[in-house]
């Protein structure tokens, strides 16, 4: 079971870390970079990892005030546990705009969506082999970015969320094999299935067993959600999803401490929600920071 929080603060660059025994929260890393958004754990090596969006163009002023991140100026990053021996992975302008991280530890690689570079790529955690899984051609309406990420190495599966507009309810998962048919490119590929459309804007994933876990910060009432579903055999839609959990400031990051039966999620709004998996439970407020929440990951 997870015995503390790591959250990255996305308006202040930092990452926090939450004691689950008392809720203390304490700055990890002061200066995690610009815009924070994916975070890792690798437990054995006592490391953690995480993505970088970058410095956004701002257009307009006040509150109508919007943030462009489409200039490659992303990142990837590690550091102990602790917060010291920062090192860089891959440095800015090697991706476009880094979201949601997973790891893959086995084999010694990273996974991330890249929302503005329309990709799906990976690296190995020395930041060689960077390699594009899936490359969506830019259309100009934002369908083809990707956000969320979940691993299955022993399937040899990757699943991914392509968000949509805001608020667009044109939200996506879909899933792929770990690697390209051979002939084919990470652009043309053959061997994408989409598993659910029409969803209100997923966001991040889980992958527990065979259930997909996933925030959505799109309009109520299926939006600002924890969900949860089956994982469909291949060739199959999913299922309708299991609404665990409503209400959220805007739901972004995910993660699922199966052994405690808990999930945990932050919001654009600084709050960082436990929510039961199981009947019998009630949701609380593990912590509320001043800030705007993205990744998180349990240790």
């Amino acid at each position: 079971m997870f015995d503390a929080l790591l959250v990255l603060n996305i308006a202040a660059g930092t990452i926090e870390r939450i004691d689950l025994s008392d809720g203390s929260i304490r700055a990890l890393v002061d200066d995690a970079g610009a815009a924070p958004d994916g975070i890792a754990h690798d437990a054995e090596s006592g490391r953690i990892y995480w993505t970088i969006m970058g410095r956004p163009e701002v257009v307009g002023s006040g509150p109508d005030a919007e943030f462009d991140f489409s200039a490659k100026n992303g990142a990837l990053y590690s550091a102990n546990v602790d917060g010291t021996d920062r090192r860089e992975i891959l440095p800015v302008g090697a991706i476009t705009t880094g979201k949601q991280l997973t790891a893959v530890l086995a084999a010694g690689q990273l996974y991330w969506g890249d929302r503005e570079g329309c990709k799906v790529s990976r690296v190995d955690i020395d930041g060689t082999g960077l390699t594009d899984l899936v490359v969506n051609a830019p259309v100009g309406d934002i369908m083809q970015e990707c956000v969320g990420i979940a691993v299955d190495p022993a399937a040899g599966y990757l699943y991914w969320t392509q968000k949509g507009p805001s608020k667009g309810g044109k939200g996506r998962i879909l899933r792929t094999g770990l690697d390209i048919p051979e002939g084919e490119t990470a652009a043309d590929r053959t061997d994408i299935e989409v598993l659910w459309d029409n969803l209100p804007e997923p966001i991040d994933l889980h992958l527990d067993g065979d259930v997909l876990y996933w925030t959505d910060r799109g309009a109520e009432p299926s939006g600002n959600t924890l969900n949860r579903a089956a994982v469909p055999g291949p060739g199959e839609r999913g299922a309708q999803p299991e609404v665990l959990a409503g209400g959220f400031h805007e739901a972004i990051g995910l993660a699922v401490d199966s052994a405690a039966g808990t999930a945990y999620v932050t919001d654009l709004g600084g709050t960082v929600r436990a929510v039961p998996l199981t009947a019998g439970s009630e949701e609380r407020v593990v912590a509320r920071i001043e800030g705007r929440l993205t990744g998180i990951v349990g240790m």
